[in-house]
């Protein structure tokens, strides 16, 4: 079977939805599966600003089409990206032929299931929906748009179509399956949840004195907090600057790596309050992943409660499999409590309790046993879970169920067409 993957971005760019791409890919080929990735050149974080526009990589074809630039850091911008990638995604695709058995499309950008939906009607190519953030449901909370806005209204109708057309729906959490499965019921048999991973190979628990990464930034010598990833609308890092604005004093290092809309507001609340405990980083290339994340004693995770089931934390997995403690910064009903809770890895903290995570900060810090342990669960409770073998095997499942049921539904409509059909 060959699978055709839709997603805008892929590497060398450092968004989190190309990486984890790249790696499910490349283990799928693995497993007999024929890949090809359909992407735009490198335009939300990257080093190389041109990657080539065909090439096979470790068993995948990768097509790459241009990319749009203007205003990468801001919505508008990164919308009209989107809208020109989808434009040019019909186009390229225009030839059935290149698409493949079964199309595998993201919600990156949040509208390019209507490609697929297009894709299919003009040459009956089924396909998966893979869903990482829910929109327009995370712009109405974020109070980006309004849900009487008309372009609320057609998202919703334009989900309602894509959603149904879609062979399968796989969604990150139990809670994301949840809000779709609220807002369109009879779609509940559909709805698959496959979490994500991290690579558990590239990525193992590494002490800090072995670290050059640490060594560089002078982290092996204090206890170090870190926040990874996109420091984005959807996670709660003001909780997060309250606790550093607390542990001021305190012989804490807290550590930012990585860029979005909220860094300068963070950076604005360091320079307000004079704070010398905080270090920004940029994103760092995926080789240096495995010394970044684990360049730390306690690793943090947020989301707001608003987008609670409608977008997911990817960074999470990686903190499992570098083996550090974990505090989750998230709602009550958030999945990330029943897994932390069930790890035993760490702990988690109201929103807006800043206070509550300074306290568990010391705690760690002052019980480096206690520390240790929680890492050491979490790398178990990963390795039980959520490997990248794992997790591709259930992709694999529900690919290899969708492609069986095509086979099926062509050979019934040979059959009934077949000239002799009709005496039976």
């Amino acid at each position: 079977m060959k699978l055709t993957i839709l997603n805008q971005f892929y590497p060398p760019d450092y968004a989190a939805t190309g990486q984890l791409l790249e790696e499910l890919s490349i283990e799928l080929s693995k497993k007999e599966l024929d890949v090809q990735i359909f992407a735009g050149q490198p335009g939300y974080a990257f080093d190389q600003e041109l990657a080539p526009s065909q090439e096979v990589s470790q068993g995948v074809l990768i097509r790459r089409t241009r990319t749009s630039r203007l205003w990468p850091q801001r919505l508008r911008g990164r919308a009209i990206a989107g809208i020109l990638y989808c434009l040019r995604a019909i186009v390229k695709l225009r030839l059935g032929s290149r698409l493949g058995d079964l199309i595998l499309v993201t919600t990156e950008p949040p509208y390019l299931m209507v490609v697929a939906y297009i894709l299919h009607l003009l040459y009956k190519k089924p396909y998966i929906c893979l869903i990482y953030d829910l929109y327009p449901d995370v712009a109405v909370k974020l109070g980006v748009a309004k849900e009487k806005d008309a372009i609320v209204k057609l998202w919703r109708w334009l989900n309602r179509l894509t959603w149904q057309k879609a062979e399968a729906i796989i969604v990150l959490s139990e809670s994301m399956a949840k809000v779709i499965a609220d807002q369109q019921p009879a779609l509940a048999g559909k709805i698959e949840v496959v979490h994500n991973w991290a690579d558990g190979v590239l990525i193992q628990p590494r002490a800090k004195a072995d670290n050059w990464f640490a060594q560089r930034h002078g982290l092996d010598r204090t206890f170090t907090v870190l926040y990874s990833g996109n420091l984005g609308r959807c996670h709660d890092l003001e909780t997060v600057m309250e606790a550093a604005r607390l542990l001021q004093q305190e012989e804490v290092q807290f550590v930012f790596i990585g860029a979005g809309a909220k860094a300068p507001v963070c950076q604005e609340f360091v320079q307000r309050h004079q704070l010398t405990n905080c270090l920004f980083l940029p994103f760092q290339p995926k080789p240096v992943l495995p010394f970044s994340l684990t360049a730390c004693d306690l690793s943090l995770v947020s989301i707001l409660p608003q987008v609670e089931g409608l977008v997911v934390p990817s960074k999470f997995y990686g903190c499992l499999a570098a083996g550090t403690a974990i505090a989750a910064i998230c709602p009550p009903h958030s999945y990330l409590r029943e897994i932390i809770a069930e790890a035993q890895c760490g702990a988690t903290i109201d929103n807006g309790d800043g206070a509550g995570l300074a306290q568990f900060i010391l705690q760690l810090k002052n019980n480096p046993r206690r520390t240790a342990t929680m890492g050491r669960r979490g790398r178990q409770y990963f390795e039980e879970n959520f490997t990248l073998d794992t997790i591709a095997d259930q992709y694999l499942s529900v690919i290899t169920k969708v492609g069986d049921e095509e086979v099926a539904k062509l050979q019934a409509n040979k059959f009934c067409n077949h000239p002799d059909s009709s005496l039976l």
